[in-house]
């Protein structure tokens, strides 16, 4: 890869131009922002690569999750169709409920994302009982297991995407911690003319687009690891 983040504006311009770009080191040696950038925007500054994620993802309106290999990767919008209809096997989520195709898990938390607009991660789990109330009286109340499990899958299959991290404020109002995540699903981030996109070829079309693109941004990769990456 030809590129060296040292900025923002660096990361979005890798990301338009590869459409594809993880954030963490992965089975691809040098294919990641991870690799690729300034370390000084990696482990001292602030802002950096970290706290770039959700402006990134604000202004260019790509998508951002744990697509490739469980790790996170910003794929560009016009990429994205494509990604999500060769994850999804050419289904929806209803379809693929219907047909049995997803576990009990996956489904409920699937169900309070798609409830909302957007939603962050933390009211997420209080929603989903994945956290356990502060209230007295709970101290046998045991808390739902698996969010990170099926947020993961779910992410992986092309239904849910982060759409922005939000920062936790002190009494000063100053940020601290790391960013929550801010789930969506693409047809609520993208809008009704998603699915019109994503299904308009064969998921096995949408597949060999991806792998050409993959090879295009890493010539030096053979084939089968381009596939294994793909997954």
């Amino acid at each position: 890869m030809d590129i060296y983040i040292r900025s923002k504006e660096d990361m979005i311009n890798a990301i338009e131009e590869y459409g594809i770009l993880p954030f963490f080191s992965n089975s691809i040696k040098g294919f990641s922002i991870e690799e690729n950038c300034d370390p000084k925007v990696y482990f001292d500054v602030s802002p950096g690569i970290w706290e770039w994620k959700g402006p990134v993802i604000q202004e260019t309106r790509c998508a951002y999750g744990k697509f490739f290999e469980k790790k996170a990767c910003f794929i560009s919008k016009k990429w994205f169709y494509d990604f999500a209809n060769y994850r999804r096997d050419g289904y929806d989520f209803e379809a693929r409920v219907s047909d049995g195709l997803v576990n009990y898990n996956d489904e409920f938390l699937y169900n309070i994302v798609a409830s909302k607009h957007s939603i962050l991660s933390k009211t997420a789990k209080a929603i989903g009982g994945y956290v356990k109330p502060r209230e007295k009286g709970k101290d046998t109340w045991e808390p739902r297991k698996g969010f990170d499990t099926s947020i993961t899958n779910l992410q992986m299959k092309g239904y849910v995407l982060i759409i922005d991290f939000e920062y936790e404020t002190d009494k000063n109002g100053n940020f601290y911690g790391w960013g929550i995540s801010r789930y969506s699903t693409p047809e609520e981030y993208y809008g009704k003319k998603f699915a019109d996109k994503c299904y308009k070829r064969r998921p096995e079309e949408s597949y060999e687009r991806l792998l050409r693109q993959l090879k295009k941004i890493n010539p030096e990769a053979s084939r089968n690891d381009l596939k294994k990456f793909l997954g």
